[in-house]
């Protein structure tokens, strides 16, 4: 499904109470949903709206049987708490969790209503769950990645810039995901030759003075970790990528449709249709504790070549013929 249609979805779905208010009311269901990103944010709203066709499909329509009652988080530990606690108090039949710090909020809030997660990196880790195959308690979903898969980044810069000897981690320092990711980093940083250096996705005047910093030195490439954060401020990082000739590996592909050069990772967006059919059925009765937590089904890299050349790199022929999509 396009990002178009996702998008109708969603202004579709602003149109539906009026519509039902004709016919005889159905019971309607609550549900509340805590995004982690800003309202405004483009890749926050197709996730929502990729939610929606999945209640969509599975027999749900707003308005008629379900209500749904959504906060914007913009990935701050306070506001999500925040949020959280206001969902809570409205008595859902169930909440959507979007990313770890949402997640982490909600379950903080309550340990009785229902929770289905999407794109939360270490469940049982962060102790949501008790494992994968049995959740336990209140709460299931859809897995981000494994972390190891984080080292997988730093390849990919070495491979399209084989100069690199440092590299730049940009990661949000408040988020446990943030710091195993470049944990993994890290891992893998000695065997590639690489020297490795955190930097903090806390506000754009960091962002920008910590990049400026790290680019006076030669053969750096920069990491850009999967965050809410780093999708938050994904403008500014492409931009100072291009603007010190930093080549740059993402975690997500939106940086790359947006300017940046390469990027690996899971579809987003499909983990939020998913999601609608976990909530379809703890609605229908299934307990969060007896559903699996999924891991992603689908993986692809992007490569934009006209930022590559931009950079001064020639893409090897190998990478180009394992990208699933190619930007030129």
């Amino acid at each position: 499904m396009k990002r178009r249609a996702f998008i109708a979805a969603l202004g579709g779905a602003a149109a539906w109470p009026l519509a039902a208010g004709a016919q005889e009311p159905e019971r309607r269901r609550r549900i509340g949903v805590l995004m982690n990103r800003a309202a405004g944010n483009p890749e926050g709203q197709t996730r929502f709206a990729a939610f929606l066709q999945g209640l969509q499909e599975a027999g749900w329509a707003v308005g008629r049987n379900v209500r749904i009652d959504i906060r914007w988080g913009t990935d701050d530990v306070d506001r999500q708490r925040t949020y959280a606690a206001e969902l809570v108090a409205l008595v859902p039949d169930i909440i959507l969790a979007s990313g770890t710090l949402s997640l982490a909020a909600m379950q903080q809030a309550s340990r009785s209503v229902p929770i289905v997660f999407a794109a939360v990196a270490d469940p049982v880790g962060g102790g949501f769950v008790d494992s994968l195959a049995r959740p336990g308690g209140n709460v299931t979903g859809f897995l981000l990645f494994e972390y190891s898969l984080s080292g997988r980044w730093l390849e990919l810069l070495k491979q399209i810039a084989p100069r690199s000897t440092r590299a730049a981690v940009l990661r949000n320092a408040a988020n446990p995901a943030g710091n195993a990711q470049f944990g993994a980093i890290q891992a893998m940083a000695p065997s590639l030759g690489i020297e490795v250096s955190p930097i903090n996705l806390h506000d754009a005047v960091e962002i920008e003075r910590a990049v400026a910093g790290f680019a006076r030195s030669a053969n750096g490439g920069l990491i850009v970790t999967t965050s809410a954060s780093g999708t938050i401020h994904g403008d500014l990082i492409v931009t100072l990528a291009a603007r010190y000739k930093l080549p740059a590996v993402y975690g997500n592909r939106l940086a790359v449709d947006g300017g940046g050069l390469i990027s690996y990772g899971p579809d987003f967006t499909d983990q939020f249709r998913r999601a609608a059919g976990y909530v379809d059925r703890i609605l229908k009765g299934e307990k969060p504790a007896d559903l699996p937590v999924q891991a992603p089904t689908k993986y692809e890299t992007v490569i934009n070549l006209k930022t590559a050349k931009a950079l001064g790199l020639d893409v090897p022929p190998m990478l180009l013929a394992r990208a699933d999509e190619i930007i030129e």
